[in-house]
């Protein structure tokens, strides 16, 4: 995912795991120290790209405390609750395996 762009919306960063926005994080501000050093070098084509880069920063940080704080919810994992449906079938089945026999 590129850094600064309107791939890190606030309606996108809703759908990521705290661990994916810590690493979002990193990446957004090693581009930031790439960014600053072109500058500084007077190799950077495009100064807006700074601006960018800050503002997913600001975004980023943004998000993660608001999740500290409760304001915003964190996404529920995928995975988990697929392994909760497998396990509760199998319980189900369980008990209807031992209704079975009793009946008979």
């Amino acid at each position: 995912m590129a850094i600064g762009t309107k791939q890190l919306a606030p309606s996108e960063l809703d759908t990521f795991e705290d661990q994916r926005l810590v690493e979002e994080l990193r990446k957004a501000k090693e581009e930031l120290f790439n960014l600053r050093f072109q500058s500084a070098t007077g190799q950077l084509e495009s100064h807006g790209r700074i601006r960018a880069v800050k503002r997913d920063i600001a975004r980023l940080y943004t998000v993660i405390r608001e999740r500290e704080l409760g304001i915003r919810a964190t996404p529920a994992p995928v995975e988990a609750t697929t392994k909760a449906k497998k396990s509760k079938a199998k319980k189900t089945d369980a008990v209807d395996d031992a209704a079975k026999e009793e009946a008979e």
